[in-house]
């Protein structure tokens, strides 16, 4: 099969690779759609995946089409949308209900072959299947919302809340989404990306603003400031807008090198809350189930759909902040309308 491989730090092309097999309890799925991701950029600088080259892709949907010998819940045809978390489910924190901190960790597009390829192997107990009227390469957009998902459950936040967030690319737009269908007060969005501040806006963010400084501070200031960059200097100037009593989220996947400093005396004295989210956790089914209620707009947060031969190109713009959601169409005739 054809497949997009990182084979070395800064290095990913287009080549053929042998097609996967389904073990006992896992399913082989034809890919419809990757999206990217911040960490697949962090995979080709030579982080987080444990070795290379590998397959990268961990948002994806797609058709059934090859099932185990032990697999009864399923059958090939099935649409699904798929959590690409592995755990070990024995470790301490696993043990815990930790698994996203799992000590061996582990992820399709991450350590194991991703769906930046025509197929990939998937456990059965990883798949969502997906309703009529979802169209299956927007089911792609599942597994960061459930991320987002994750994210809100750390906050635990409270109606009224006063919210304001880092970054417009997916994952801030995400968080924009979902602050508002929790009863924010208000959500407030800072990017330097000018496209991206608009499509915030489109969405209906309370203000959005290059900086932090041209936004009205509510009266008592932000009670929920989430970093959706992983930029140190945004993490820096989003840890002092914190109102007291309210809460810091670091969302966005910084570099390993990247530092930011931190006042202990406002932290105990304005009882401030620092905290951050690891991927998914127990989040991916309810994320599925507000994907198919129409949270967020496929059309908008979309903004290319390229084919596997263009993965290169995709990483390019991706990297340089054109457009919002970059997808991977693979298998975009799976789609149902």
């Amino acid at each position: 099969m054809k497949a997009a491989v990182i084979t070395q730090p800064g290095d990913v092309e287009i080549t053929t690779v042998d097609d996967p097999a389904p073990g006992p309890r896992e399913v082989v799925v034809e890919v419809s759609a990757c999206g990217l991701c911040g960490t697949d950029l962090h995979i080709l600088q030579g982080e987080f995946a444990p070795k290379l080259p590998i397959v990268p892709g961990h948002e994806f949907a797609g058709e059934v089409v090859a099932i185990g010998s032990a697999v009864t819940e399923l059958t090939a045809g099935a649409r699904v949308a798929v959590d690409p978390s592995l755990y070990c489910f024995e470790c301490h924190y696993c043990r815990l209900g930790h698994n996203n901190l799992c000590e061996r960790w582990a992820a399709i597009g991450v350590t194991n072959p991703g769906a930046a390829a025509e197929f990939v192997a998937a456990p059965v107990a990883n798949c969502v299947v997906l309703p009529d009227g979802v169209r299956t390469e927007d089911a792609a957009l599942i597994e960061p919302l459930s991320c987002a998902v994750r994210g809100y459950d750390v906050l635990r936040s409270r109606l009224a809340s006063r919210v304001l967030v880092y970054g417009a690319g997916t994952m801030g737009l995400m968080m924009l989404q979902l602050a508002k269908a929790t009863g924010a007060a208000s959500v407030d969005v800072v990017d330097i990306n000018a496209e991206r501040l608009a499509t915030a806006r489109k969405l209906g963010c309370s203000a959005g603003a290059t900086s932090a400084d041209e936004l009205e501070r509510p009266p008592y200031g932000w009670d929920l400031v989430v970093d959706a960059t992983g930029n140190a200097k945004a993490i820096q100037d989003a840890l002092g807008r914190v109102g007291k009593g309210g809460t810091y989220l670091q969302f966005g996947v910084a570099d390993y090198a990247a530092r930011a400093t931190i006042e202990p005396y406002r932290i105990y004295n304005q009882e401030i809350t620092i905290t951050g989210s690891m991927a998914v956790l127990h989040s991916f089914e309810r994320a599925a189930d507000l994907f198919a209620t129409g949270v967020i707009d496929p059309d908008v947060f979309i903004s290319d759909r390229l084919p596997l031969g263009a993965f290169p190109d995709a990483i390019t713009r991706f990297q340089a902040g054109i457009g919002r959601k970059i997808q991977i169409q693979i298998q975009p005739s799976l789609a149902s309308a």
